[in-house]
């Protein structure tokens, strides 16, 4: 696979990583350039920006979540009718899993896809010292292709003449550009309640204006080349979509607006694989479960940014119960599982009713209540896992829920991560849901079991 292809590194978080991202994938665009993005690790919030500056879906990369065959998999689908793909890294470049290896990282990411890498560092009052920093970062892992560098938060033209030179000295590879401290480059803290906003076009001036920063001082050419000498990736052969394509078997309601809208991209592909149509519905904007749906899939969002519209929504609420005593599957996570609910409280306090499905009620914290991969361990047989079975995802989350009963809970996971074990979710008949969100790449059975219960419901209905 001749795929032009660049990673984008950062040497620590904050570096300016997705800055650059993004001014370079808006500055090949203005070339006419079809660009595909990805962002290795679980994060959904990177990706909707790509998708936004790029016109096209972008795709996650991670080596815990899936196995190294299914990565290439991945990004071979995905690189798929594109000119060249920009891989936005994670945290800094050796951060991963591990401490003791590059597990989960960028670094390793790279070697996987044989990607060049291009280092983005902050140079704040910084001169020589960039070279060392460069050079440790060459020295930790030599297969890593570490092909050029980045400066970011340079001072003036002379303070970039003097890193790269002592940077080109030293390590031996190109400094191919700089940004300056511009104001014009802050991005907006990066929450799901931004995703609105880019969806109504109102970033595109952002943009825009990263774009002319690349150009003005990064040379874009240089890159270009660099990903165009990529070595030539083998061809992945098919793990995921393997085989032919099923015939629509079933029709699975997806709730998708600015309230739910994180969802894996090959999660839903997936399900299209294994024989399920795809409809849209939206609950902020009082759109009920589809009347032909035979299962329903509410994925993550912030629905306690929309609290208010939601509650609003009665006959939507009214709309899930019904099916859910009807016996339609029911498959939510993290937002999602926080609609089904009995209420949300937020950081002010106010409290809005939710569906009610499930016995429990949210309440927002001030900080993070969670954060970071999970192995979630079937406690039962639920929609998606037999009992025993296990798959992988991500946590990420502001919120805890109150159990509203004092009978036994049906937790639906033992989950583990790197603070240890806990249960977590609920599983009942046809309902399951939870804070984690899944990866069905961890273990594409969750995608057949889904649609043989919505088979089941079908014929039953």
């Amino acid at each position: 696979m001749r795929q032009p292809r660049i990673v984008i590194a950062g040497t620590q978080s904050g570096a300016g990583k997705t800055t650059v991202t993004l001014g370079l994938m808006a500055a090949l665009r203005r070339r006419k350039l079809q660009v595909q993005g990805f962002k290795v690790g679980p994060d959904y919030i990177d990706p909707s920006y790509h998708s936004v500056v790029t016109g096209r879906v972008s795709r996650n990369l991670d080596t815990w979540m899936m196995t190294p065959s299914i990565v290439q998999e991945v990004f071979e689908r995905g690189s798929r009718g594109s000119d060249i793909s920009v891989i936005e890294g994670v945290m800094g470049m050796y951060d991963g899993k591990d401490p003791l290896s590059n597990l989960g990282s960028t670094a390793e990411m790279s070697c996987l896809l044989k990607a060049p890498v291009l280092l983005v560092l902050n140079v704040s009052s910084m001169a020589r010292s960039a070279a060392a920093m460069v050079l440790g970062f060459q020295k930790l892992d030599p297969d890593v292709p570490l092909a050029g560098v980045i400066v970011n938060q340079v001072g003036s033209v002379g303070h970039f003449e003097l890193v790269k030179t002592a940077i080109e000295q030293m390590c031996g590879i190109p400094v191919v550009g700089y940004l300056g401290r511009h104001t014009v480059l802050q991005i907006p803290e990066r929450h799901l309640g931004l995703i609105p906003a880019l969806e109504r076009g109102e970033m595109s001036g952002l943009f825009d204006a990263l774009a002319d920063a690349i150009e003005a001082t990064v040379d874009v050419d240089s890159i270009l080349k660099m990903a165009q000498e990529a070595e030539e990736l083998p061809s992945a052969p098919p793990v995921l979509f393997a085989g032919k394509k099923r015939e629509p078997l079933v029709t699975i309601a997806i709730a998708k607006d600015s309230a739910f809208n994180f969802y894996y991209p090959e999660n839903l592909e997936l399900l299209e694989w294994y024989g399920a149509r795809l409809v849209e519905f939206s609950p902020l904007r009082g759109e009920k479960v589809p009347e032909n749906a035979d299962g329903v899939y509410i994925g993550g969002g912030f629905p306690e940014e929309f609290a208010a519209e939601l509650s609003r929504q009665e006959e939507v609420r009214q709309s899930l119960q019904r099916a859910l005593q009807n016996g339609l599957p029911v498959f939510a996570e993290c937002g999602g599982y926080m609609y089904l609910t009995g209420s949300i409280k937020d950081r002010q306090g106010a409290v809005y009713d939710m569906t009610g499905a499930i016995p429990a009620s949210v309440e927002m914290q001030p900080k993070l209540a969670a954060l970071g991969y999970r192995e979630v361990t079937a406690l039962q047989d639920t929609l998606l896992l037999s009992a025993g079975e296990h798959a992988r995802g991500h946590e990420f989350h502001y919120s805890t829920i109150k159990l509203d009963i004092n009978e036994q809970w049906p937790f639906a996971y033992e989950s583990s991560g790197m603070r240890g074990k806990k249960t977590e979710g609920y599983a009942k008949g046809n309902l399951l849901a939870a804070y984690t969100h899944l990866h069905f790449a961890s273990n594409p059975r969750m995608v057949e079991r889904f649609i043989t219960a919505c088979r089941r419901y079908r014929k039953l209905g």
